[in-house]
């Protein structure tokens, strides 16, 4: 299958999406002439002495397109001065780079700080940026170059390329931007770069992998399942798609981040020439969890908290979690974690330097937690709970319908179980013009609605306490428009029986109840009669019940049979999932919902025979 994406042409891709950074950016950002170059717009300036890097040192970093938001989108105070771009997964050329670092560096008889290129360990960012920083340095620039080989996917002894640069180098672009701000020189940004680059450990993993702008067909690598039929995943595979340690058939996210800890934690780190484990128990962490293109929000803020607690519960201490995309590819379906433990004697500084502000574009600041051995977001804010009146019941209005408290008994128990039975029609209906889930949550409702009038938790003593107790099994078993909805009109026609005039509460009390009801579900669901939903049978119902004033329940079970059958006749639906369908799929079935209450009322009409 051909893979779909937003574009026009893979050939023009970089420079179009060049072009619309600078149009999201227009304050923000500059292109330099003639290169694949975005520098922040402070490098404008024509002044030699307003030129940036005559106060700092200039921070430059870049690679192949296809990760964003790195590294452009990292361009700001604080961070990086400027990113070259290469093309989709493609080192930028020599030439880009040098350009980069004239416009953003200065030569030391002109006054320049230097300036400091990141690059990831991938051998033609390191060759090209290599190449430049020595053309650069015989210029009379002060230029130096950290490399950032994070990923511990790759074995330690495997050959001499070493592990690829991956998320924890975004670590490395924040950290060395706060000190080039404060105005350390070149050799001081440098050391605390090449610090923060040998301390983070980082890993990834994919449900789906990446396929690329202008490819023939979708990378279906992780498509397969295994002999048994489970779904696959992949661990330790590069931001390009490169395998990684092993496929495995699908885990839980706490597995994944349980697997994940233990590669990155046996790797380790090196200190003082010894490989000892990346992390320890009341180490402060920087723990970054990075979306590698494709996954949810929501998924993220999962593995998010699968990773920080397990790290927790080992004694360590996550003080700046960062959750988002950072470095990605493309649409790849997966996630990486980096890790930067804080610790020895630049722990602080590295924590400082980390927290410094940034108005670059990507860049997703941590909420800083700095005090006390718990977050206080850990703590929950206590809910208000409101008693029920113990008195109530003293201030409810009589009630002057017949027999009601064995009426209302027999009413509600016949209803309940008729529209439990009802579940098959009502999810026939629903299939077709709707999500299908209609007669299941109405059978849940009513099964809720039985069991509470068995436990006597559904009181039929008075019309008030009736209505406020079926708005509650509602509430707590429905769930979905409709049973919000039915709630709603519960809940309304409760109130305004507590509040009706005269002796106490009459059969014209009640019709009036169910036409407040009506009156709240079209208020705040927006629908009306016409609308093909449920009130074009409650509507008509209301009517016919008013008309004689509450006693003739027939003619409004009648009413609210004929609005439903009219559901189906109608060709367009102005709420609900329904609006969302043809006239063709619409046409000769009811609205399910309408058909619910038709089926409730005749219901009740023959209860009350």
């Amino acid at each position: 299958m051909k893979p779909k994406k937003f574009i026009n042409s893979a050939a023009d891709a970089v420079d179009e999406f060049i072009s619309g950074l600078l149009i999201q950016y227009p304050n923000h950002l500059r292109k330099l002439a003639n290169h694949q170059v975005i520098l922040h717009s402070s490098f404008a300036t024509q002044n030699k002495d307003a030129h940036p890097n005559k106060s700092r040192v200039s921070l430059l970093s870049g690679g192949g397109s296809g990760h964003e938001p790195s590294h452009a989108g990292f361009v700001g105070e604080n961070m990086l001065s400027g990113a070259i771009l290469g093309g989709i997964f493609a080192s930028p050329s020599v030439n880009s780079i040098l350009a980069a670092i004239r416009a953003a560096t200065l030569t030391s008889s002109e006054g320049g700080k230097g300036c400091l290129l990141i690059v990831k360990n991938y051998t033609g960012d390191r060759l090209n940026f290599g190449m430049a920083c020595e053309i650069a340095n015989a210029e009379g620039r002060l230029v130096k170059m950290v490399v950032v080989a994070d990923d511990c996917a790759i074995e330690r002894k495997k050959g001499i390329t070493g592990a690829r640069g991956v998320a924890g180098t975004v670590l490395v672009h924040k950290i060395a931007g706060g000190a080039a701000g404060k105005g350390l020189d070149l050799d001081k940004v440098t050391k605390i770069a090449e610090t923060v680059s040998k301390s983070v450990g980082s890993l990834g993993c994919a449900l789906n992998t990446v396929t690329i702008p202008g490819a023939d067909k979708v990378n279906d690598r992780l498509s397969k399942a295994d002999d048994a039929g489970e779904p696959m995943m992949e661990l330790g595979l590069g931001i390009h798609g490169e395998a990684g340690i092993r496929q495995c058939p699908l885990m839980s996210c706490d597995d994944i981040a349980k697997e994940m800890l233990s590669i990155i934690q046996s790797y380790g780190r090196d200190v003082d020439s010894k490989i000892v484990p990346l992390y320890k128990p009341n180490d402060e962490l920087i723990v970054l969890v990075n979306n590698l293109g494709g996954t949810s929000n929501f998924e993220m803020s999962l593995l998010a908290r699968s990773l920080v607690t397990q790290l927790e519960a080992a004694g360590c201490k996550a003080k700046r979690v960062l959750v988002g995309s950072f470095m990605t590819s493309f649409d790849m379906q997966g996630a990486s974690v980096s890790i930067l433990p804080c610790t020895g004697d630049i722990s602080k500084d590295l924590l400082n330097l980390f927290d410094e502000k940034t108005d670059a574009p990507g860049w997703l600041a941590a909420d800083v937690w700095n005090n006390g051995d718990n977050r206080p977001s850990a703590s929950e804010i206590e809910e208000i709970v409101v008693e029920k009146d113990a008195n109530a019941a003293e201030n409810l209005p009589p009630v002057l319908i017949s027999d009601y408290s064995a009426m209302a008994q027999a009413v509600v128990s016949q209803c309940a179980i008729a529209l439990a039975n009802a579940e098959p029609t009502l999810t026939k209906y629903d299939t077709i013009v709707g999500d299908g889930d209609c007669g299941i949550t109405m059978q849940r409702g009513a099964k809720e609605v039985l069991s509470r009038l068995e436990s006597k938790l559904l009181r039929v003593d008075n019309p008030v306490n009736t209505f406020a107790d079926l708005a509650d099994a509602v509430s707590a078993s429905m769930g979905g428009s409709s049973g919000i909805l039915l709630e709603l009109m519960f809940r309304k026609a409760s109130t305004s029986l507590q509040s009706v005039s005269g002796d106490g509460i009459t059969p014209k009390d009640m019709a009036v109840a169910f036409r407040n009801g009506c009156e709240a579900v079209s208020f705040y669901g927006g629908a009306q009669e016409g609308s093909r939903t449920m009130l074009d049978a409650m509507f008509p119902a209301s009517a016919a019940m008013l008309a004689g004033d509450g006693a003739d329940m027939q003619a409004s079970a009648n009413a609210a049979q004929k609005g439903a059958d009219a559901t189906a006749a109608m060709i367009s639906a102005d709420a609900g999932r329904s609006n969302y369908l043809s006239e063709e799929v619409l046409k000769g079935t009811p609205d399910p919902g309408a058909v619910a209450v038709a089926l409730v009322l005749g219901t009740m009409a023959k209860a009350l025979e």
